[in-house]
């Protein structure tokens, strides 16, 4: 199977405890579309920013998130909500499945400094397996202005990105080139879930691995469900965008060591995988 179908949730949200208007409006949208099989909801949109909401995980609202994705047997990404761990806060994003079980919790690496205070990075790139489908990967917000994190994704198997993002400041043009762009260098669907309302100026964007725009939305609460196909994913991969430039072996095949990275890097199965760079055949 390499159709799979998601829905991206741009709430219209207030400041505050969203937790129930979540589980509320997910169930309309599955009543609409009852053939979608994952959620994502945007960044900290449970409560709106602020670490004085952070929780410990597992704790109370993972753990309605993972009733409500057992209730509709689906895989859910809620966005992300900060986590308490000691005396430190993380912006974590909990991936969970149809069970309802936590099978992946992303870490937002690149904390918006200075903005974003009192939140520590995470340190761990994290992917995750749907079962006859393909491999997602996570990140969050401002981490996809820093292009490896995009690309260590990809590296480690990805072939879609799921991407919460909270933004409600003048930048978000700046974001959605910066969204098509790591789909088109990384040879991936890119989906960015905005907020919208007092948590987001909304203009979430799913972009295609040949940087084909899929859907955009206003800045409105929206609802937006699309089918992301993995084999044309690998199509794309092995013989080219467009059938012309085949960046990913590329990067693969280069002796260049660059400067701003140290030491080598790990051997990526899945870009072994695409097999040699040639030219495609009729």
């Amino acid at each position: 199977m390499s159709l799979f179908s998601i829905a991206a949730l741009q709430a219209e949200l207030p400041h505050g405890d969203n937790r129930e208007r979540l589980e509320k409006e997910t169930a309309r949208l599955l009543a609409r579309f009852p053939w979608i099989r994952m959620v994502v909801f945007p960044e900290l949109c449970s409560f709106g920013p602020g670490v004085g909401f952070a929780e410990t995980m597992p704790g109370p609202t993972e753990g309605r998130y993972q009733a409500l994705a057992n209730k509709h047997a689906i895989w859910l990404i809620p966005g992300s909500m900060y986590e308490r761990v000691g005396e430190d806060v993380f912006n974590t994003a909990p991936v969970i499945n149809p069970d309802g079980e936590v099978v992946a919790r992303y870490r937002k690496m690149y904390p918006f400094l200075p903005y974003e205070k009192g939140v520590k990075p995470g340190a761990e790139f994290v992917t995750f397996d749907v079962p006859e489908v393909g491999r997602f990967g996570v990140s969050i917000c401002y981490d996809q202005w820093i292009p490896e994190t995009t690309r260590a994704l990809v590296w480690k198997g990805a072939e879609v990105v799921i991407h919460p993002t909270m933004t409600d400041t003048i930048d978000r043009s700046q974001e959605l080139i910066i969204a098509q762009a790591n789909a088109i260098v990384n040879q991936c669907y890119f989906v960015d879930v905005n907020g919208a309302g007092q948590l987001g100026n909304g203009r979430s964007i799913v972009v295609g691995p040949e940087g084909e725009i899929l859907h955009q939305s206003g800045e409105a609460g929206e609802q937006v469900p699309f089918t992301v196909d993995l084999n044309h994913v690998r199509e794309v991969r092995r013989a080219g965008t467009l059938r012309l430039g085949q960046v990913l072996k590329s990067f693969r095949d280069t002796p260049i060591e660059f400067p701003c990275y140290r030491g080598k890097y790990e051997e990526s199965p899945s870009l072994t995988a695409l097999g040699p760079l040639t030219m495609p055949e009729r």
